[in-house]
């Protein structure tokens, strides 16, 4: 029996969201991080825990993470997904779970993460072995590369040599990330940023200096999806998931087919088919930026620009406020918040902005989004497109 995924666009929708401890949070486990989040979502959505038959988290330290979080949370939930994907997770549990939800599996799915990256106890060495432990790379981690920033330079550097793509471009993401987060009260970094002092900032792994990569902070999102039909009773204006994919091609970088061009390129092209829109239907664009080339790589391949085009597509202030494309309205990973894994933190900013609480940093007449995350070394790729009730 075939299935058509296009059957499925608009059936579901995301009635609430929160955020927690953004930013420096010592004296919080991450599972205290994560709940405070989870419960402030639920409340969002104006439901209560009892009302959670659904679960969606992953971690990068816990492979059965989903089973302490529905312990502490006291959930008793019929539908479980801990597929673990990298940054990518939380967007690529998007599709499982309106599945479930058209299936009458559940009723309302909760997902949610929380990390103590930047104050917690466990010292960098050991997030490093747990890491090597659980994910052991054979090809590359005998050679003790600058992880994962080192996979990021390969794809930057290639990605100069094709295309001719400077410095300076890949300086104007950061500038236009912390030119947005200068507008958001929440953002962690905040302070003025030049594309000179990107460039002279202390380098990494060449090309990228310290300021072309994403923060490191502790923090928490959650966000609950329900049925559409639903969602128009409960308090917070619907934002309507239209299309929403996942792919991935490799694992380690030196496993990529082509270090200029991601899997974006088909999760997007899914998303899209699956909403009925393109590029140019999208007001407001929320992308993992976990170094500067990544918002250069998925502009190209999520279509807002043609390949090798993204350098240009970002001078003179483009994704920055008042350019031809908002990006990264809340800062990104660049100058918000990076607890670890950012993709759920892209998909409550682009909800935020389809609900018009944006603030400051507010799009005008924003009625459609586009939120995508990252996992691994340019691994895997997951694409969501969301709507107003006026683009269903």
């Amino acid at each position: 029996m075939s299935f058509d995924l296009k059957s499925l666009r608009g059936s579901a929708a995301i009635a609430g969201v929160a955020t927690f401890g953004c930013g420096e949070s010592p004296g919080f486990t991450e599972m205290e991080l994560l709940a405070r989040a989870a419960h402030a979502a639920v409340a969002d959505a104006g439901l209560t825990m009892a009302d959670i038959d659904g679960v969606c988290t992953a971690s990068v330290l816990s492979t059965m993470w989903p089973m302490p979080v529905i312990e502490y949370l006291g959930l008793n939930p019929s539908f479980i997904d801990g597929t673990m994907l990298g940054g990518s997770s939380f967007i690529a549990h998007l599709m499982p779970a309106m599945l479930a939800l058209a299936a009458g599996q559940c009723n309302a799915v909760l997902v949610c993460y929380g990390s103590t990256q930047r104050s917690g106890t466990m010292n960098r060495k050991a997030v490093a072995d747990a890491r090597r432990q659980m994910d052991p790379q054979p090809y590359e981690m005998p050679y003790d590369p600058v992880m994962p920033v080192a996979a990021y330079a390969l794809a930057a550097s290639a990605h100069m040599a094709r295309y001719g793509t400077t410095r300076r471009q890949l300086a104007e993401v950061a500038v236009a990330a912390r030119a947005w987060a200068q507008l958001n009260p929440e953002a962690f970094e905040r302070g003025p940023l030049s594309i000179d002092d990107v460039i002279n900032a202390r380098m990494v792994a060449d090309p990228l200096t310290v300021r072309d990569c994403c923060l490191v902070t502790d923090g928490a999102g959650a966000f609950v999806l329900v049925r559409s039909d639903r969602a128009r009773h409960l308090p917070r204006p619907p934002v309507h998931v239209l299309g929403t994919a996942t792919a991935c091609w490799h694992r380690q970088i030196s496993a990529m087919p082509d270090l200029t061009l991601t899997a974006a390129s088909q999760s997007g092209r899914a998303a899209y088919a699956m909403a009925g829109l393109s590029a140019a239907d999208v007001d407001v664009a929320a992308l993992y930026d976990a170094f500067t080339i990544n918002t250069l790589l998925f502009l190209e391949d999520l279509g807002f620009c043609a390949k090798g085009e993204g350098g240009a597509f970002v001078e003179n202030g483009a994704i920055a406020p008042g350019g031809r494309l908002a990006v990264n309205t809340n800062g990104g990973g660049l100058s918000c918040t990076h607890p670890g894994m950012y993709g759920i933190f892209a998909l409550i900013e682009a909800v935020r902005q389809l609900r018009g609480e944006g603030g400051e940093r507010q799009v005008a007449g924003a009625k459609i989004a586009l939120a995508h995350g990252n996992g691994g070394t340019l691994s895997s790729q997951a694409t969501a497109i969301l709507g107003t009730a006026e683009t269903l």
